[in-house]
């Protein structure tokens, strides 16, 4: 960082990404600070500048570099990496100390609290923002969480079986494992009580023990929401249910040609079933289930749109996701969809989407990341 880098970041105050310490700190704040950035996305504490962003300077950089070396090490679990930088401003010396984003997160104190940054400083992480933190760093996949209000009798064992017919070729009495331990095996039970992936996948009622994993489906016969739906569904039951459902709800309310070819009707849907049920797969297999809310499904009279909660895990955006890049947040899920016959290609949905869409209206389709979703929308051909 140049002086006038510096000088910059001095006028535009505190922010997500810098904080300003004069030298006297207490090693517990400064583990506070340190952890919060590491486990967001990285910035810089300026020593030597008070609350206001006025240079105060330093005196013995040595011993507070030594410091901030010893309780980096010393005060946060793991070890944050720091990169400390020595600057000279108007005759007074700082310590810009820059924290990349961890990748070992999520990190805490040695007092075992994990923080994390906001425009407004610092604060604790809650217990959903933590399992982000988990997923984005790919320690842990929320999927897995035993559901612990529930026991194994709330999974639809005929379906399971139907699914080890159709996935191994094998009946459940085929596997040298009891049925318990297959359902560990496979991750859709973890101590006795069925995992996340398990009751979405195979629950008999996953509504009662997951209420927001379900499409809110709803037509309206303008372009925005601002008057009431003319036709709206909640869509429930298993993944596949929902897949279904939705389907059968866009068949509704899109419009399909008939054409007598011999003796039977041919269909020829507005839009491409193949493209629809690719972007409604990729809702349910890559939506984030920490957030507590449903997939939404809008049809308007120009465009259908898809509302998946969450933003993209890890590095990928718009452009990585539109040349197909894959990066699961839910294996377990597209694992065992793909072996039920519902996930055609893995990393390839997005593109071909694109291409299929385009094909049948001349336009592509958009997406777009906001703070909570990731919204597809698919122009409708216009009469």
């Amino acid at each position: 960082m140049d002086a006038e880098a510096l000088r910059q970041r001095l006028r535009g105050g505190e922010n997500l990404t810098t904080e300003f310490k004069v030298a006297s700190i207490h090693p517990d704040d400064l583990a506070a600070s340190l952890v919060a950035f590491a486990n967001t996305s990285g910035g810089e504490i300026i020593f030597g500048v008070n609350d206001k962003g006025e240079i105060v300077g330093l005196e013995n950089i040595d011993a507070l570099g030594k410091f901030i070396d010893n309780v980096s090490r010393d005060k946060c679990v793991p070890a944050v990496t720091i990169l400390p930088e020595k600057m000279e401003i108007d005759g007074k010396t700082l310590l810009v100390v820059n924290i990349p984003q961890g990748d070992e997160r999520p990190y805490s104190t040695n007092r075992g609290v994990h923080y994390i940054r906001t425009f407004s400083g610092r604060r604790q992480a809650s217990r959903e923002e933590l399992l982000r933190i988990f997923q984005a760093a790919q320690s842990l996949f929320y999927e897995e969480n035993p559901v612990t209000h529930a026991d194994l009798t709330a999974l639809d064992y005929s379906y399971f079986e139907h699914f080890l017919m159709r996935a191994y070729g094998k009946k459940l009495e085929d596997f040298d494992v009891s049925k318990e331990q297959l359902l560990a095996n496979l991750r859709l039970a973890k101590d006795g009580y069925p995992t996340i992936a398990g009751v979405l996948l195979f629950g008999r009622n996953p509504q009662a023990l997951l209420p927001y994993a379900q499409i809110n489906a709803a037509q309206f016969l303008g372009t925005d929401v601002v008057d009431a739906p003319a036709d709206r569904k909640d869509l429930t039951g298993k993944l596949a249910d929902q897949l279904e459902g939705a389907m059968r709800f866009l068949n509704v309310h899109l419009r399909v040609r008939h054409e007598i070819k011999g003796f039977e009707p041919e269909r020829f849907p507005e839009l491409p079933d193949e493209a629809l049920r690719e972007t409604l797969v990729n809702a349910l297999m890559h939506r984030d289930y920490t957030i507590r809310g449903p997939i939404r499904l809008f049809v308007f009279q120009d465009r259908v749109e898809v509302h998946s909660p969450g933003k993209p895990p890890n590095t990928v955006d718009v452009e990585t996701m539109r040349l197909g890049t894959h990066v699961p947040r839910n294996p377990i899920l597209l694992s065992h969809f793909a072996k039920l016959g519902y996930v055609t290609s893995l990393g390839t949905g997005v593109p071909r989407v694109i291409r299929l869409v385009s094909q049948a209206v001349g336009k592509e389709p958009d997406i777009a990341v906001r703070d909570f979703e990731v919204m597809v929308s698919i122009p409708r051909r216009t009469l």
